[in-house]
């Protein structure tokens, strides 16, 4: 089927820049045209037409670290340091968690994501044959890099369910879905199991993998201060340094890893994590919320670091609205600095575009709207009070815009939201069977011994 966005202002995030008046031209999934609207309306007469007169099209969002199915526990413990929360409160009521709880979470978060502009997210959680993550996204028409986390606690069922989530989902999905492999943290795998699942994901990799679609790391890197002590009390290691120096010391960190979080930082840091090739997954309103504190994420990008940028679960953020990640990482660096000149906002506008696609080797085909590439677009409406008088629609993107005024997004080629309505999944349905999910997830929680 082919689609021209028609009348619109596109943001290419590529060498064509800013295209005002403009179109896009999709032919099945991909992209094959980008001009002014006069010109390819001449050249593509039998077009479906999406009317973009007074919206902005941009490429769709990249949420480089998420825990999707935990927004089946949003607002279920706020306030808390990041120890005590995941201690007393997530992981005793995720003991009682089950595979379909892990659908609908992800499915409730899939369907915020769409209606948000996010087209692909990259998620850590707990991957069950009942129920899972990629069930979710591959219905909701979303595209996504699926992983399952991983203990020390449980090592035999961590390999098993690795090695099933990469022969049923990686490359699936018409090619929407790929897969990873998610120590958890450097606290709660051993040294010599890490080792171990850095050896697993060449073994996935050679079976199921390819340089085009690596099966990656997702891990937490240095998301608090007293993470090296943590490391340390955890497996009685004797290690000097930090958090970065210890991942560095086992041989676990390459240019295929994805690592979230990265506050607790030195210079040494981050020439390790340069000279590895490690993407940053920069996640300013969890580690605010969690009291973490502030990656240097300027000293990062001046390092040439790729730094991406990602929400983090809706029970540490509360949701998953990228345009809010992007303001208050635009904004946040400009005050501790007291340089506004900082992360300016096409600089974080890639971020959350192109630089998130190269944080998951996917930019070869999504993260800029490019001949060639996949249509993954969402489209902006700016006919509104909080977008007018309009100079330039980069700053508006960032420090104007909200997730609400997302009108319409196409991912791989296929409308999934139109005037705001999810054309995949029945919205209302999700809503409720999520909200009775959570109840009956409560339930077992009071029932435990």
């Amino acid at each position: 089927m082919g689609w021209i966005i028609d009348g619109g202002t596109v943001v290419t995030m590529s060498r064509e820049g800013i295209i005002r008046d403009g179109a896009v031209i999709i032919e099945d999934s991909r992209i094959v045209d980008v001009g002014k609207s006069a010109e390819l309306k001449r050249k593509y007469t039998r077009y479906e037409k999406i009317d973009a007169k007074g919206k902005v099209v941009i490429p769709g969002l990249v949420n480089t670290h998420q825990h999707a199915a935990m927004s089946l526990l949003r607002g279920y413990a706020d306030d808390f340091p990041l120890k005590e929360w995941l201690e007393n409160w997530i992981w005793p009521l995720e003991k009682h968690i089950i595979g379909r709880d892990i659908y609908v979470g992800a499915l409730l978060t899939a369907v915020e994501s769409i209606m948000g502009g996010i087209t692909t997210v990259n998620s850590m959680y707990h991957y069950m044959t009942g129920g899972n993550e990629a069930e979710a996204f591959a219905e909701a028409g979303l595209r996504g890099v699926i992983g399952h986390v991983c203990f020390s606690w449980r090592k035999d069922e961590d390999i098993k369910a690795l090695w099933a989530l990469a022969r049923d989902w990686h490359s699936k999905a018409n090619g929407l879905l790929r897969v990873s492999v998610d120590p958890h943290a450097a606290y709660t795998v051993d040294p010599e199991y890490m080792k171990e699942l850095r050896a697993v994901a060449r073994e996935l990799n050679e079976k199921y993998g390819s340089p085009n679609h690596p099966i990656m790391w997702h891990t937490h890197i240095a998301e608090t201060e007293d993470e090296p002590e943590k490391i340390r009390k955890a497996f009685h290691v004797s290690f000097e340094g930090s958090a970065v120096e210890y991942f560095d010391s086992l041989g676990v960190l390459g240019d295929d890893v994805i690592a979230a979080h990265c506050v607790w930082l030195s210079s040494k840091d981050i020439a390790i994590l340069k000279e590895r090739g490690v993407k940053v997954s920069h996640n300013t309103i969890s580690n605010l919320k969690m009291g973490s504190g502030i990656s240097p994420v300027p000293s990062l990008v001046k390092a040439g670091v790729t730094v991406a940028l990602g929400t983090d679960s809706s029970s540490s953020n509360n949701n998953s609205d990228m345009f809010e990640v992007m303001k208050v990482s635009a904004l946040l660096h400009k005050g501790v600095h007291r340089d506004p000149t900082l992360l300016p906002a096409e600089q974080v506008l890639k971020m959350a575009t192109i630089e998130g696609a190269k944080a998951l080797f996917w930019d070869q085909q999504i993260g800029s709207i490019e001949i060639g590439k996949r249509a993954d677009l969402a489209i902006i409406d700016f006919k509104k009070p909080h977008f007018c008088p309009l100079f330039n629609e980069v700053s508006h993107l960032v420090y104007s815009a909200r997730a609400a005024d997302v009108d319409t997004v196409l991912i791989d080629g296929r409308v999934v939201m139109e005037n705001r309505r999810v054309t995949t999944v029945d919205v209302h349905k999700v809503l409720e069977t999520a909200e009775k999910t959570k109840e009956s997830l409560l339930a077992r929680l009071a029932q435990r011994p």
